[in-house]
């Protein structure tokens, strides 16, 4: 009662300043430390995430040294198309200027001339061996198989899910240690998660570890892509495809179905989280073999 009736007479006196209302400065200052909180929450939540951002024109970082590579020859092949551009731009400019027909209103015939004919055969002839040359060593490297890698994972696409078995680990069962990933609903999103890009499984995988990523489909086609990885393969039904990772540090990658698979196609997200060593093991047991156990008895 005594509290209302200051803050009546302070709101209609005519001199009251800011100072003049406690009430309203520590209730302000009770909810910034609220709002600080979730700020920084959500900062540390979706700063270690490689995904995509809005409006996004260049590469995501690189996680794995496939990636890098992607990204360097990205930027030389870049520089010799900045190169031609401004050539091709220079020539195409000067014979609009200076062979205008208000300037030439008798055109010149000019029927050979073997000097230029030599030069524009000779030099775009080398420009693509300088730009392809460099690309041999990451074609190769990424069609190459580590041949005895730490850990093998087999992944098999679904309309419209995902099935991760790790080989190298059984569960209660004996079996291998299995389990799927579908993605979030939108309605059951958390805050800090990302549309069409969450699951309820995520792929764990160790940080500076070889790695072999099994490849196929259970339906049509499918297309396991991760592009902070630098990975892209195609699942085809019937056909087993692999490919190598070394990621590089810990984090959390996104990736999506890259094949059109059906109408479900977009709900496809994939997620990759690398640990430690020290903490991969525990996430294996503490996390993987019991979802499988859950899956095996149902």
């Amino acid at each position: 009662m005594y509290t209302a009736l200051n803050r009546k007479r302070n709101a209609t006196s005519p001199n009251v300043g800011p100072s003049s209302l406690p009430y309203e400065q520590t209730e302000q200052s009770k909810n910034e430390p609220k709002q600080m909180i979730v700020l920084e929450w959500l900062f540390l939540t979706i700063a270690p995430c490689d995904a995509a951002e809005p409006w996004q024109l260049g590469s995501q970082d690189a996680a794995t040294p496939m990636m890098q590579g992607i990204i360097d020859l990205h930027h030389d092949i870049f520089f010799f198309l900045i190169l031609i551009l401004v050539f091709v731009s220079r020539i195409l400019v000067r014979a609009l200027w200076h062979f205008h027909y208000k300037k030439n209103p008798i055109p010149q015939r000019i029927v050979h001339g073997t000097t230029i004919e030599i030069l524009r055969t000779i030099f775009p002839s080398i420009i693509p061996m300088f730009i392809a040359i460099p690309s041999f060593a990451l074609l190769y490297s990424m069609d190459e198989v580590v041949v005895d890698p730490a850990i093998t994972i087999k992944a098999i696409g679904h309309q419209w899910y995902r099935t991760y078995e790790y080989s190298d680990y059984n569960s209660s069962d004996e079996q291998s240690l299995t389990f799927d990933s579908y993605t979030i609903p939108e309605d059951d999103l958390e805050l800090g998660q990302s549309r069409l890009l969450e699951v309820d499984n995520r792929v764990v995988v160790p940080a500076q570890t070889h790695l072999r990523i099994i490849v196929t489909s259970a339906d049509v086609l499918h297309s396991w892509a991760v592009p902070s990885l630098g990975v892209k393969c195609d699942a085809v039904p019937g056909r087993l495809n692999q490919t190598s990772i070394l990621v590089q540090r810990e984090g959390v990658y996104y990736g999506q179905c890259s094949e059109i698979c059906g109408t479900n196609h977009a709900f496809m997200p994939i997620v990759v989280e690398a640990v430690s060593r020290k903490d991969y093991g525990s996430r294996v047991s503490n996390q993987l073999i019991p979802q499988t156990n859950q899956i095996a008895e149902a």
